[in-house]
């Protein structure tokens, strides 16, 4: 089968691969539909390997060459023994995370994002979204409604990320909530914390076409450049009393953006980390004690809340494929994929692999 897979940074190689084994027991066979190329993936490409085991994965015992590709959805085309909540002819979502399912302390507590043991399809897998087809566990694969589209399918990992920072974040109803960061987590994160009822949003991003887009997607939505805005003060002059907003999501991975996430947010107020920093942050602790405020993780999202963010996605309450910006083919993902989200001029947010 056609298949693009991870050999070395710059290296990503369009092969024809052997096809999958059956399903054994507890384990479904997919026909890929549509993948997102995820900032993870895009990291891989420029830098990595970086979550690519370079060893076989202590759990699955994976490692390069790697089939990338964990935002996708696909149709059953073969279940194994033991599995009933799914059938041939089913359209799913893939839900990513593989791990112990018991025996280690996080596991045994349902919380299985936080298994030390953790791989990822599409990372530490035998099989990822970039291919035509893919084998999973049966935890990995959600039956989804006819309301919700196959490319939206894919949208349920990325958005599941965004919905699970809110949570985080404790955004409710009336809140004020920055979020730095426009790129799709960022949009995603500010369509999640609309539809959980935050009214005024702010977004601030050093790139003015993606600030653009992210007002097209969200009206109303302030945007803000820290080129050129000082984006503590323009947030408390927005606020009732000056205070600054309720909850700041960073969704960057970037220190001078959690800064200002500290600086925006009001006493009490809370601060979600979402993305990952690369090294170590010099926040200014004294304010984080001084301004008596939560600053939480945020990691991954916990695998239950798929059928909540696949509702979330087809009733309407999140539309995720307002931040698709390009459709492409397999055989045009390193050029007009993956290369092109890496071009400074930021003009896309999200890509889909369309593998119909």
């Amino acid at each position: 089968m056609k298949a693009l897979r991870f050999h070395a940074a710059k290296d990503l190689r369009i092969e024809d691969i052997e096809a999958l084994p059956a399903p054994g027991p507890g384990q479904v066979a997919i026909r890929n539909r549509f993948v997102g190329i995820c900032g993870t993936d895009l990291h891989e490409y420029s830098y990595g390997p970086i979550f690519i085991p370079k060893v076989p994965h202590p759990f699955t015992g994976a490692h390069g060459p790697q089939v990338l590709g964990h935002e996708f959805g696909g149709v059953v085309t073969a279940v194994g023994d033991g599995v009933a909540h799914v059938a041939p002819g089913d359209r799913v979502s893939v839900q990513p995370l593989i791990m112990p399912r018991s025996g280690d302390y996080f596991a045994d507590r349902g919380l299985f994002h936080l298994s030390p043991d953790l791989a990822l399809a599409g990372l530490s897998w035998l099989s990822g979204g970039m291919a035509e087809a893919a084998l999973l566990n049966d935890y990995n694969v959600v039956r989804i409604p006819d309301a919700l589209s196959d490319e939206e399918a894919a949208l349920v990992e990325p958005t599941a990320v965004a919905v699970y920072a809110c949570d985080r974040g404790g955004v409710a109803a009336g809140n004020s909530v920055l979020v730095t960061g426009a790129g799709p987590i960022g949009i995603l994160t500010l369509l999640a914390a609309r539809a959980f009822g935050a009214t005024t949003l702010f977004v601030s991003d050093l790139n003015d076409t993606r600030l653009e887009i992210a007002r097209q997607i969200l009206p109303g939505v302030v945007i803000l450049n820290p080129e050129r805005d000082d984006i503590g003060a323009r947030i408390r002059a927005a606020t009732e009393g000056g205070v600054g907003c309720d909850v700041a999501l960073e969704c960057v991975g970037n220190e001078k953006a959690l800064a200002s996430c500290l600086d925006a947010v009001r006493k009490q107020g809370v601060i979600v980390q979402v993305g990952l920093h690369p090294g170590n942050s010099g926040l200014d602790w004294f304010n984080v004690t001084f301004k008596d405020v939560d600053l939480r993780g945020s990691w991954a999202y916990p695998t239950h809340l798929w059928p909540r963010v696949v509702d979330l996605i087809a009733s309407g309450a999140i539309p995720a494929s307002k931040v698709v910006t390009a459709r492409i083919r397999l055989d045009e993902a390193v050029t007009k994929g993956f290369d092109a989200l890496l071009d400074p001029a930021g003009t896309h947010l999200k890509i889909l692999i369309d593998l119909t």
